[in-house]
């Protein structure tokens, strides 16, 4: 129990607790560690310059040594990798005679002209520009062409939002088939109109007389008494805006029999 700085009961000597502190952790392995790191020491320690095996005279950097080289080509394993099963038949030569006899009716002139004719026009691509140096853009990308309005669906209810909504109208139906189970067991009643009016009256009330008496409280909490009274006020008063503003919200309001 603490008491105020100026009680009697700090007079009176205390003894004095000391904590021990727990042995210092030292691990088992710390013998080896310390002998192979010392043998691993020693083992580097050499009188001079290292001794290496010096460079033969036939191993000479030689020109292009360092560059990048693709890998040799290697013989096809395979039976089918980069061969031809028929062979193509060769290029005539100048004294072999064309095949003759092959006629036909076709007028390519004509059948041109009727093409050209009868083909439609190329639409041009739509653009915009968008400086004054002609920079254009296409009109399709720009947001300004209203293809989402011509299409089918076009102002309809996506399905999932009526999902959603048959979702919640369901959830609704399971409460409100919970809530009259209840009732008909008798472990709810429903406050009505004026008994909610009434208990929302009675609240405010006492959120009145709560708050007069928070106003007359002292400015200065010198004192425990004081502090522990300002508290509590508050405290209550709190409690009471929130019961206001849960009557206030809802409108039907189920209280247990319990």
């Amino acid at each position: 129990m603490e008491y105020p700085p100026e009680c009697i009961h700090n007079l009176i000597p205390r003894e004095e607790v000391r904590t021990e502190k727990p042995q210092r952790y030292t691990s088992k392995f710390r013998t080896t560690v310390v002998q192979e790191k010392k043998s691993s020491k020693d083992a580097m320690k050499t009188m001079g310059p290292a001794k290496v095996e010096m460079p033969s005279p036939d191993k000479y950097l030689q020109k292009n040594s360092r560059e990048h080289r693709l890998p040799e080509k290697k013989a096809s394993t395979k039976a089918g990798e980069h061969s031809c099963t028929q062979r193509k038949p060769d290029v005539p030569t100048r004294s072999d005679i064309p095949v003759m006899g092959l006629h036909s009716n076709k007028d390519f002139v004509k059948t041109n002209i009727m093409e050209t004719t009868m083909a439609e026009p190329r639409k041009p691509q739509p653009t915009y520009a968008d400086t004054k140096r002609g920079h254009r853009q296409l009109l399709e990308d720009s947001g300004l062409v209203p293809k989402y309005i011509k299409k089918k669906d076009y102002g309809e209810t996506p399905q999932y939002l009526h999902q959603r909504r048959e979702e919640v109208q369901r959830a609704q139906q399971e409460y409100n088939q919970y809530v009259s189970d209840r009732m008909r067991e008798g472990a709810m009643k429903k406050l009505s109109g004026e008994e909610r009016t009434s208990i929302l009256a009675g609240l405010k009330q006492n959120w009145e007389d709560m708050n007069r008496q928070y106003q007359g409280l002292s400015v200065v909490t010198d004192t425990t008494t004081k502090k522990h009274c300002k508290e509590r006020l508050e405290h209550a008063m709190r409690q009471l805006e929130n019961d206001i503003g849960m009557l206030e919200r809802y409108t039907t309001i189920y209280v247990a029999n319990d």
